[in-house]
């Protein structure tokens, strides 16, 4: 144990000297401020984050790919100019359905060959959603009433990545089993790019094999102002401060330059409006060689259990949990397992796309979500976070990740066979 007390010293002293606070709130500040314009992609405010983060990545010394730290895809644009839907003969009202498509004149009936899918009150919203979202059947889904609440989230889908998946989806809000039905629809088509933020740095003797540090930058733009006349979502903590981390761990890892593994560091777009950053980046890697990934939301407020302590989604799934805590011994921190199951946080994140691929990866997260007074509010902002342990936890993050950077320690697989 003494030996082991020894070695976690050193790396402390190590940890403590490149990730200081004033950096990381230097790094935090800048992403929240009013001028990123709450990070919502192909905006100004998106862009302007994405190049900040680039060129932290440049000063850390990271590899850039073919050239460009910025990863970039397609997104289509579907401006919807008329609608209109009916079940089993009787006209639906248009807040109640929501039609996805590239094509811009769209007529569905009973006769075209779509598949009909349910999602039950029981079923999770966004899972369902996403699993949908990412098949390639024309399908037609009826979404229990119990739903309503959360339909008009679909909307954001109008504005999805283009994968060369051409299918159309019409999610209907609906109690009914339809004998017949008609949809039609007329949408401006447009296209524009997002942007992923990437940065590598090679590893030593197992160059082809991965990890992987990432964290959102993206959020929810400007809104309509409240009673305090505040219409810019900020994201402070929903994920400035996990991407502040991914570029904080990304300059200790380059000062330390001692990683067997290739690590890649990346800050992904598009979480908030359907992980559509992760599944572009997801591609481009084979899953088989991403030895696993510490996806970082929300870490600039105390956990339920205060200081020093986080906790992991999807924590029984792999036993990468329990090599982190091994790496921590003799340290006064924390990684505990998601004590909110009923909100499928691990489906929820980043992770998610690559888990479902069989990677280890997990969300590691601080977020009270039964509590979390700021969540999705324009009231997230820089004063609400706890910067000093924020830094903490991006120390005991680096040093959590010792052994498997090392190619020490490998996490068990996800049984993606498991997964919802």
């Amino acid at each position: 144990m003494a030996t082991v007390i020894c070695c976690h010293f050193s790396l402390a002293q190590s940890v403590n000297k490149i990730v200081k606070i004033d950096e990381v709130s230097r790094i935090e500040k800048t992403l929240s401020a009013d001028d990123m314009q709450g990070r919502r992609p192909g905006t100004p405010g998106g862009d302007k984050a994405a190049e900040f983060i680039a060129e932290e990545f440049r000063k850390a010394g990271l590899q850039s790919q073919e050239g460009t730290y910025l990863q970039e895809f397609p997104v289509v644009t579907a401006k919807q100019t008329s609608a209109s839907g009916a079940i089993n003969g009787q006209e639906l009202d248009s807040k109640n359905f929501i039609i996805l498509t590239q094509q811009s004149q769209l007529n569905v009936d009973q006769n075209s060959g779509y598949k009909i899918a349910k999602i039950a009150a029981t079923d999770s919203f966004r899972s369902a959603v996403l699993t949908l979202f990412n098949s390639t059947s024309n399908t037609i889904v009826l979404l229990d009433s119990s739903f309503a609440s959360s339909f008009g989230r679909l909307q954001r889908f109008k504005q999805a990545p283009s994968f060369g998946n051409n299918r159309n989806l019409i999610f209907v809000l609906t109690n009914q089993d339809p004998k017949t039905f008609s949809f039609s629809a007329t949408h401006e088509i447009g296209s524009q790019k997002f942007k992923n933020v990437v940065g590598i740095i090679p590893g030593k003797s197992k160059k082809d094999e991965y990890v992987i540090f990432s964290g959102h930058y993206d959020h929810l733009g400007i809104g309509k102002a409240g009673e305090s006349s505040d219409s810019i979502y900020n994201g402070a903590n929903d994920d400035a401060s996990g991407t502040t981390a991914v570029i904080m761990l990304a300059k200790y890892f380059a000062k330390k330059a001692n990683n067997e593994r290739t690590l890649v560091f990346v800050a992904f777009t598009a979480e908030e409006s359907g992980g559509f950053g992760s599944q572009y980046f997801s591609r481009q890697y084979d899953p088989s060689k991403v030895m696993g990934m510490f996806n970082i939301e929300m870490i600039g407020t105390e956990s339920k259990w205060g200081t020093n302590s986080v906790y992991m989604t999807g924590f029984e799934k792999t036993d990468m949990g329990k090599i982190m805590e091994k790496n921590l011994d003799g340290s006064p921190f924390k990684i505990y397992p998601d004590p909110y199951p009923a909100q499928q946080l691990f489906y929820r994140s980043d992770n998610a796309t690559l888990a479902r691929q069989g990677v280890p990866a997990h969300s590691i997260s601080t977020s009270k979500m039964d509590a979390e007074p700021h969540y999705h509010k324009v009231s997230d902002e820089f004063a609400t976070l706890d910067m000093k342990n924020m830094t903490e936890i991006i120390k005991a993050i680096a040093l959590s990740a010792t052994s498997i950077i090392e190619g020490k320690d490998t996490p068990t697989r996800v049984d993606a066979t498991q997964l919802r």
